[in-house]
């Protein structure tokens, strides 16, 4: 047990003493699952909270949006628009959910990009595993999945 309190614990954990037992658990503060084994990695949140920002291309899955009925990008064209939708982001040229109100091909845009709390398997894999690798408030590089590029804003 003493090595329960030695090292600190990995991010998102706490550790409790259970009321019927007197034994130390680790609870995850994001799940609010417990477990009766010291965690060695840092606690994973069931759901997320992201804003993104979508450049489709005509190889999307589906080459329309809001904003135009049939898009005719090429996917490089759409790659290049997405890195300069970034850089003005990172630059404070532009707040993120202006560039995603403007520029995003997908209907969050009306909200600035805010796509909700979305738990794991709910998203395209890539989009998904970029989402919860980010830190709160940290924006992602480039991801392409099968309806475009996105850049990902983890909010939550």
């Amino acid at each position: 047990m003493s090595n329960d309190t030695e090292a600190p614990l990995p991010e998102g954990w706490e550790m409790r003493t259970s009321r019927s037992t007197g034994m130390t658990y680790f609870l995850n503060m994001y799940t609010k699952k417990s477990q009766w084994e010291r965690p060695e990695v840092p606690a994973e949140p069931g759901e997320v909270r992201c804003s993104h920002i979508l450049v489709k291309h005509s190889e999307s899955r589906r080459p329309s949006s809001w904003r135009e009925d049939h898009i005719k990008r090429t996917k490089e064209e759409a790659l290049d628009l997405i890195k300069n939708y970034r850089k003005q982001i990172v630059s404070n040229d532009a707040p993120f959910a202006d560039v995603a109100m403007k520029c995003s091909d997908c209907s969050s845009a009306k909200r600035g990009g805010d796509l909700g709390l979305f738990g794991r398997g709910q998203m395209q894999q890539a989009f998904e595993e970029e989402a919860f690798k980010l830190k709160v408030g940290q924006l992602s590089k480039p991801i392409e999945t099968e309806s475009g590029f996105h850049i990902i804003l983890r909010t939550v």
